[in-house]
């Protein structure tokens, strides 16, 4: 672990009595990152926020931000700045007011607040409503004031809990590039929560993933997305997600070139990797059931053996119900994992963190439902 990160975790944990919310996360990130904690509800991604925040203490471990060992230190010494779920805003205040409430605090200079406040407002499209009060905004609109509060105080370190959550899909992609545009230019480092993975594929420069507390893989989205190192990860990220298939119900030409691989090997697919065509005894024998036209891209639903199997095509294709069909893909697009260890088998190429971090093999098996 890196002894010169602007943010070190060493060992942290949580635990309430028997339940344990963390498992020892190590973890270094670098000034001017911007990271995603990604992974399912209950997973530990907002522990962790809290957890650098100072609003909770860690059962174990340490915590240093910027060469500052400040693991017992209240989150007011702490130099950093949080956008909650929850609005947080002062009622009696205009929305002018809100967003600077905390310059004021400090003291900064009107000229250099207003300054500040106007391209608040403009990144959060909020020109036009300053002199309003929060009881008069939609709730998206709130969550977009807490957020112009919480990014014009330029500390270093700022920590973003789901703050979109709360706004319609088109706001929310305008507002995320808004975000990860001023990140850049301040120069910002950021810890952002969400599992919503086209957040994090389009946000982060690394994504941590996580599961039951756990880190299932440290690495950029590029990494996580071509590379899982793990069952989970592969299954996790991508929509529709990958397909996997036993190793046995394979034809010899679609069958990893691997010597002595355990009885367990499961090869996985993306959709956009499947290819559809012909039966034929070299491929996959399956069944349409129906397929969806969404302009860009078709996707195609099977049957293969008793498993429900989605295809992503480009553009338009057309197949008719319970139509027979074979299912291909290149050697380079397949994935190769251990369904009794969850863990990636073929280990060619790079190797993102965490893919040791995974959870123990009977877990990880009773999770992969379909094969």
């Amino acid at each position: 672990m890196s002894t010169d990160a602007f943010l070190r975790l060493e060992g942290l944990a949580k635990r309430w009595g028997e339940h344990v919310g963390l498992r020892k996360l190590d973890l270094s990130i670098q000034r001017g990152e911007f990271i995603v904690l990604l992974g399912p509800s209950g997973c530990g991604k907002s522990t962790t926020l809290r957890l650098i925040a100072g609003l909770e203490m860690p059962s174990e471990g340490r915590l240093w931000i910027d060469n500052r060992e400040v693991t017992t230190m209240p989150p007011a010494k702490r130099g950093l700045s949080m956008v909650f779920q929850s609005y947080a805003l002062f009622p009696h205040l205009s929305v002018a007011e809100n967003i600077q409430f905390g310059l004021k605090v400090r003291r900064m200079p009107k000229a250099q607040r207003a300054e500040r406040l106007a391209r608040a407002l403009r990144m959060t499209g909020l020109e036009g409503f300053e002199d309003r009060k929060p009881a008069q905004l939609s709730g998206g609109q709130r969550q977009r004031v807490a957020l112009a509060r919480t990014v014009v105080a330029d500390h270093p370190l700022c920590l973003m809990d789901e703050p979109l959550s709360n706004l319609d899909a088109k706001l929310r992609h305008a507002v995320r590039q808004d975000i990860r545009t001023l990140q850049q230019d301040l120069g910002m480092t950021v810890i952002y929560v969400t599992h919503d993975q086209t957040e994090a594929m389009g946000m982060a420069d690394r994504i941590v993933l996580l599961n039951e507390g756990v880190v299932e893989q440290i690495g950029t989205p590029e990494e996580l997305y071509e590379r899982p190192a793990s069952l989970f990860a592969a299954g996790f990220l991508g929509s529709p997600p990958m397909t996997f298939f036993p190793v046995t119900l394979l034809p010899q030409a679609l069958t990893p070139a691997q010597q002595d691989l355990p009885e367990s090997a499961v090869v996985g697919v993306r959709p956009e990797n499947l290819d559809l065509g012909a039966d034929a005894p070299d491929r996959l024998s399956a069944q349409v059931v129906n397929s969806e036209f969404l302009g860009a891209e078709t996707l195609v639903y099977l049957d293969c053996a008793g498993r429900s199997i989605v295809a992503r095509a480009p553009g338009r294709v057309d197949f008719a119900s319970q139509q027979a069909v074979g299912l291909g893909w290149r050697a380079e697009d397949m994935h190769l994992f251990d369904e009794a260890t969850g863990q990636r088998l073929d280990t060619s190429g790079p190797r993102s963190e965490g893919s040791d971090n995974r959870q123990d093999k009977h877990k990880q098996a009773g999770r992969m439902a379909s094969l």
